[in-house]
């Protein structure tokens, strides 16, 4: 897949939300940097419940990769033709899958976009106006972020905002957003729209 997205580009927006956090201080000692770790056993009873055995990770926007050379030996990287799974019709060829190896010790100033952005997500209406939500649908963890809906800096929301005004106009970007926003619509999601 070709992205519009310029090398350049995700650059800036990688520094524009090195810039802001979604609450002052570090989210992750809230669940104990749930959404950061690369295998996890629920042998803790003072961690959120989740899987099993679970091992997380992300995938890249298409374009993104070009951030990384594939040989970082904090990553583990996995690929999937986007045709054999659930996304737009528009993608074909290679998805890539990330997975911390270092976490919660992560690069962060490596961290991928879905990293930097949550726990908000992109959401357009039926008109197509873009809305930054919580993010929505089934996680394999609680994120206190969401569950206890708690006020994020507006500077991070604002941020997030702008970032998806500029990525959106990747038809191939745009299409996943659509993708999602509808899905979100038709299982009646509760949209918790934060901005604007």
């Amino acid at each position: 897949m070709k992205s519009s997205i310029k090398k350049d580009t995700f650059k800036a927006i990688y520094r524009l939300l090195d810039r802001f956090s979604p609450i002052n201080g570090n989210c992750g000692k809230l669940c104990g940097s749930i959404c950061c770790t690369y295998e996890y056993e629920t042998s803790s009873e003072s961690q959120p419940s989740i899987d099993e055995n679970l091992s997380l990770g992300l995938y890249l926007l298409p374009g993104e990769e070009k951030l990384f050379t594939g040989r970082e030996d904090w990553l583990e990287w996995n690929w999937e033709y986007a045709e054999d799974y659930e996304f737009p019709e528009s993608w074909h060829g290679k998805v890539y899958f990330l997975k911390c190896k270092t976490a919660p010790f992560c690069h962060r100033e490596m961290r991928p976009l879905q990293c930097r952005i949550f726990p908000l997500t992109p959401h357009l209406d039926e008109n197509g106006q873009l809305f930054m939500i919580y993010q929505s649908g089934q996680l394999p963890y609680t994120c206190p972020l969401i569950s206890e809906k708690i006020k994020l800096n507006d500077d991070f929301v604002k941020a997030n905002f702008t970032v998806w005004k500029h990525l959106l106009r990747d038809p191939l970007i745009r299409d996943l957003v659509e993708m999602d926003s509808y899905f979100r619509i038709q299982d009646g999601e509760d949209i918790n729209i934060l901005y604007p």
